[in-house]
């Protein structure tokens, strides 16, 4: 019986290293609304290739992005660990890099699911948006490139899409050059101001204080149009470490990254690999080429949306053509809710559908962090499943590694769970007994799902104001903010169950809930945990590291006084 028993275990381990490693597509959406696509309940979008992946997989219902902005929701993605851990957290308002010519970015330190698979032997691509730094000290340091994050190539844009790189959009720069110009303004009619006095002999005022304020006021002005003019700086293509179009067109360039995904899987169909494939869309400037523009019902957002739809089928198909989607694990989500202010001077909605959840991107409330979650592997994922236990966007990096074989780093926590047990069914429930919201580095909500209990518990410490009063967003300020007069304060804290008020509209009170001061013990005692966790990391999103640094500008090729070249179609054809 021994011998037998030995026998079965020998054969279970040469198995296991016979089984081929599945492959990894891991699919990132951009400011996409859980109520967008069809198979979350959307009625008039057209989401057949998202609902075709739902329906050969499993469908998360209670799918959470680790933070509700774009840069710290990418970091605890691909590190599975939360933001404020790496530095990716801002203390200020700005929660996101604005200039690829910023210091800040992904620590060299952390280690992505990327270099885990990469040491496994995976070949690895991230095409898309980064989001997540370039350079430290120079403009070809790359110190927090994808290449430098464990991705063997990189095509595709390293800050965000923003409405500056698309003429006739406007400026996310808006406030800031109202300011810059208010500023040297009140500057020089001081500086008059003081020489029409001394001009009058009512007051003896210094000349070199009168040409100082003059310079300084000439100097400010100067700088925004210096800024003006270069903003397109900001909007390129790269591939791996080179800048391949400045300024970035819009000219098919859904096609143009989906064929460069699509030569991807090509090229390393007989060997293991992880594509992480993050979509530009549907983050404003909304663009989409002409076979999409105008032919949804809901504008440029659907136009978009349903451009990113035909993108997920075309690398569908090509898996089945190629045989491999059987040994393909496929993640599909967002990295936060839609953003619910996106909203024209001409009054055209450009931000998506949250569904019945309150709020969006930027805050806490459910309809900023609740977001599509969708995976599917044939012939191990059981296709239809339907999940409402709380998951979220972390816990790739654990399931990933494992399935790879690729053992989770000791020095460091983790803090996603590995899905498997989940989607095998050998689970009923999530290894999240608690999930803590962040609003940049501030620690916002708490979420906990009791064991042996079907209630999901809520309990936020502030929420932000919304404006105008009674509206479901911050659209005086475009985007709602984290601390200071934006927020407000609770005491006790607002407490939900999400399981039976997921629109969060009515917070429980002692009287209407008798376990009320209980509760609120258990998830502050976790929070409290928690937080003893965290170590003092220096902080990426710091105003130093966020500013643009003319040092750090990557410019493709000089030509009078701007950058410009178009190596698109050239590289394209011979890209690796």
């Amino acid at each position: 019986m021994r011998i037998f028993c030995l026998l079965l275990l020998v054969l279970g381990e040469a198995w296991s290293h016979v089984t081929p490693r599945p492959n990894f597509v891991l699919l990132m959406a951009d400011d996409l609304g859980i109520g967008d696509p069809g198979c979350y309940g959307n009625k008039t979008l057209r989401t057949p290739n998202i609902d075709r992946l739902a329906g050969g997989g499993v469908k998360l219902t209670q799918h959470l992005a680790a933070a509700p902005l774009c840069t710290p929701s990418r970091a605890a993605f691909l590190t599975g660990r939360y933001p404020i851990r790496s530095g990716m957290a801002a203390q200020n308002q700005v929660g996101v890099f604005i200039f690829s010519a910023s210091s800040g970015g992904l620590p060299p330190s952390e280690i992505t699911f990327a270099k885990l698979l990469k040491s496994q032997g995976y070949t690895t691509a991230l095409i898309g948006k980064w989001h997540l730094g370039t350079n430290c000290h120079n403009s070809s340091d790359f110190c927090h490139h994808p290449l430098s994050h464990g991705f063997d190539y990189f095509h595709g844009i390293p800050v965000t899409n923003l409405r500056d790189c698309k003429p006739g959009e406007g400026s996310v720069f808006t406030t800031a050059f109202r300011l810059l110009v208010f500023i040297p303004l009140q500057v020089l009619a001081l500086a008059l101001l003081l020489a029409g006095l001394r001009w009058l002999g009512l007051f003896r005022v210094p000349p070199a204080l009168i040409f100082s304020l003059l310079f300084l006021a000439a100097l400010v002005l100067g700088l925004l149009l210096c800024f003006l003019h270069f903003r397109p700086l900001n909007c390129f293509l790269m591939r791996n470490h080179d800048i391949t179009q400045q300024p970035m067109s819009y000219d098919n360039l859904t096609q143009r990254l989906t064929a460069d995904a699509v030569r991807f899987i090509q090229r390393n169909a007989e060997s293991p690999f992880l594509l992480v494939l993050s979509f530009l869309h549907v983050h404003t400037a909304l663009f989409s080429s002409k076979i999409f523009a105008g032919k949804s019902k809901h504008g440029a957002y659907g136009d978009a949306t349903e451009e990113m739809d035909w993108s997920v089928g075309q690398i569908l198909d090509v898996l089945d053509e190629l045989k491999l989607a059987n040994n393909t694990l496929i993640y599909f989500s967002s990295d936060q809710g839609a953003h619910v202010e996106e909203v024209t001077v001409k009054g055209e909605v450009h931000g998506g559908s949250n569904g019945i959840y309150k709020g969006g991107k930027a805050t806490n409330w459910e309809g900023g962090i609740r977001v599509p979650g969708i995976l599917r592997w044939p012939g191990v994922i059981q296709a239809g499943l339907e999940l409402d236990a709380p998951t979220s966007n972390m816990d790739l990096f654990p399931t990933v590694a494992n399935l790879a074989g690729a053992p989770l780093p000791e020095d460091r926590i983790i803090d996603g769970r590995d899905l498997m047990p989940l989607l095998l069914g050998q689970s009923q429930r999530s290894d999240h007994e608690f999930l803590f919201h962040y609003c940049n580095f501030y620690l916002n909500a708490v979420r906990w799902h009791p064991r042996n209990s079907t209630s999901i518990w809520k309990a936020f410490f502030f929420t932000p104001k919304f404006s105008p009063e009674g509206a479901n967003g911050c659209f005086a300020t475009h985007v709602c903010f984290c601390h200071g007069h934006s927020i407000t304060h609770h005491d006790p804290p607002l407490l939900f169950d999400i399981s039976q008020d997921p629109r969060e509209t009515d917070p429980l009170t002692p009287t209407s809930e008798p376990r009320f001061w209980e509760i609120l013990e258990v998830m502050q005692q976790a929070a409290a945990r928690h937080t003893r966790t965290l170590q003092d990391v220096p902080d990426q999103l710091s105003p130093g590291n966020i500013i643009w640094k003319p040092w750090l500008q990557m410019c493709c090729s000089w030509s009078g006084l701007s950058c410009q070249c178009d190596r698109e179609k050239e590289e394209g054809r011979g890209s690796h």
